[in-house]
Formats: structure tokens, C-alpha cells, sequence
């Protein structure tokens, strides 16, 4: 958000010099089919921590379960109450103003997902009902816990009541929604269920003596989601190009279900931008040994030359 800071206002002083029909953005895995694939948006990102307190210190189980409270129960509790058996965020307003249309359902269904060989790739028993497909899913905002902490496990594992328990999530976010917005329904949400809640800061002694439950929140980053119309002039020349390099109709998506922390540039350029993936679906990425297949970085050279040689 710091680097937005900087180049977005720059943008208006120099946009004589930043004109183009179409943005062009190399970011993100090609459909596992490895046809040619186009991605018409991205979603976005709110991340936040979630803090609950205990005892001012760790306390021996023994001698003070069943009388102190336990924030790392309270936090899985709270954590529980965000979502149903489902899947399905349960924060009031979490989903508001999103509409699928026919014909959005129809470009959806027409992505060649395998999700019976995905479900056995990742071992998986079952999977979310927020929508109907994968990619139903992803034209919702998710809410995901990516990290855990209370005291120790395992070997260093002790008995005693945690002072504190802290949830990492991310949420991420849709063209309909705005990081200003979910973080306020959020925010409701965790006061609804009893917390006196301090923003950015450790919360004072008075303040826990004060209340039953307090809970501590830092947003950390937001970036809003884009989404540009596959039938936009510039879409479906990019389609036909690749169309014409590859003898194969692209994979068209919707929506990415990652973030492209690039929409403040699109809304200050004023021009639409596709995502244009080269790298395998199964890279790892933002894991532990994140890869690239050689055959798709070979491969990438092609498609990128076919997306740069669109016909007026």
C-alpha cells in the first residue's frame, strides 16, 4: 500500500505519457487443461488479527481450569460463529449485492473445472457450499483463518491457560464489496458476540477488568477487487488472438480467486486489464517449495507473443 501511495497520485501528473487500450497482467496459474486461458478479474484482500485475551499471564490448568477463562476456547468459539456447517460466511451483510445473471452462471459453467480430480489431488472429504462450482465460489467473498497461535504444542507443549490467542485471516473481496465496508460488518459481528474490541493497540488492565470478554483487532492491508467485461471490445480481440495462435477456444474466467494488488492503478488509468497466466496450476504458490514447470515457462513465451499480436 506504501509503493500505491507513491505511483498512483503520479499517475495523474503523467498520463499523457500512460495511455493504452488495455493492460495486459501476467500474474497467476493457467487452467490446469493448459488451454490459453484469460482471467477478466481479480479479488481483493482485507486481512486482519484477531487477538482475544486470558489471564494477564499463562496460568497453571490445574489450578485455575474451570474458573479463569480460556482465550484459545473463546477465540475457536468466536471463529465458529463466522461461518456455518456449510461454508457459507454467516456476518450479517457479508454478501450483500452480489447477482449472477444467466448469463454470468452460463460463462461460469463454461471453465472446464475437474473438481472431482481436484477434490483427490488435495484429499479433500468435502468441499464448501457457497456456490454451486468452484467458480461459483469464487464470485463470493471468502473468509479464511491462515493462522493459528496460543501457547505451544507438541513437544513443548505445557499445562497451563494461554494469556492470549491470536487468528490470522484474510478475506477476500469482490468487485460488489469494499474492504471499508466488510471490515465494519466484521467488526460488528465480533462486538455482537460480546466483545469490547480495541483497535491497533494492547488493551489497558481497566479495560479487561472492565469487560467479560475483550478482543484485540489490527487490519492490516486492503485492496479492493476488478473486473473488466469479457465482452469489452479489448476482450474479446485478446480472445481471438489467442483463439488464432493456439487452434484452441481459451479458457475465459471470471474471476481469479487470488489478489492482483493492482486494481488502484486500473481505476486511476481508466482502462481495462486481463489477466494473461502462464505458470502450472499446482506450483505451490505462496508455499513451501512455490515452482514453475519449465514446460510452462517455455510455453508462456508463446502465449504472451499471441496476447501482444492483436488485429484491430
Amino acid at each position: 500500500m506504501v509503493l500505491f501511495a507513491g505511483l498512483v497520485p503520479a499517475i495523474a501528473r503523467y498520463r499523457d505519457r500512460l495511455t493504452a487500450d488495455l493492460m495486459l497482467i501476467l500474474d497467476g496459474p493457467i487452467h490446469p487443461t493448459l488451454r490459453p486461458t484469460l482471467v477478466f478479474g481479480a479479488r481483493g484482500n482485507l486481512t486482519a488479527e484477531v487477538t482475544i485475551y486470558g489471564p494477564k499471564t499463562g496460568l497453571h490448568s490445574g489450578h485455575y481450569g474451570n474458573w479463569v477463562p480460556n482465550p484459545g476456547m473463546r477465540l475457536a468459539q468466536l471463529l465458529a460463529s463466522m461461518k456455518d456447517e456449510s461454508g457459507r460466511v454467516t456476518i450479517p451483510g457479508y454478501y450483500d449485492g452480489i447477482t449472477l445473471t444467466a448469463e454470468d452462471r452460463k460463462a461460469l459453467a463454461s471453465v472446464p473445472d475437474d473438481e472431482a480430480a481436484l477434490i483427490k489431488l488435495f484429499s479433500i472429504g468435502s468441499v464448501d457450499k457457497v456456490g454451486a462450482s468452484l467458480q461459483e465460489a469464487l464470485q463470493y467473498p471468502s473468509l479464511n483463518v491462515r493462522g493459528l497461535s496460543s501457547s505451544y504444542v507438541g513437544a513443548l507443549a505445557r499445562t497451563i491457560i494461554p494469556d492470549t490467542a491470536t487468528a490470522a485471516i484474510d478475506m477476500r473481496l469482490v468487485k460488489e464489496t469494499k474492504g471499508r465496508d466488510i471490515q465494519a460488518k466484521f467488526l460488528k459481528h465480533v462486538e455482537a458476540q460480546g466483545y469490547f474490541v480495541v483497535l491497533g493497540r494492547d488493551a489497558t488492565d481497566e479495560e479487561r477488568l472492565s469487560h467479560p470478554k475483550t478482543a484485540r483487532i489490527d487490519f492490516r492491508g486492503e485492496t479492493n477487487a476488478y473486473r473488466t467485461d469479457p465482452s469489452d471490445p479489448m476482450s474479446v480481440r485478446l480472445t481471438t488472438a489467442l483463439r488464432k495462435a493456439f487452434g484452441a477456444e481459451p479458457v475465459r474466467i471470471r474471476t481469479s480467486g487470488g489478489t492482483v494488488p493492482i486494481a488502484p492503478f486500473i481505476e486511476a488509468l481508466g482502462f481495462p486489464a486481463v489477466s494473461v497466466p502462464t505458470v502450472n496450476f499446482d506450483n505451490n504458490q505462496h508455499g513451501e517449495n512455490e515452482n514453475l514447470r519449465l514446460g510452462h515457462f517455455f510455453r508462456s513465451v508463446g502465449i504472451i507473443a499471441a496476447a501482444m499480436s492483436l488485429e484491430p
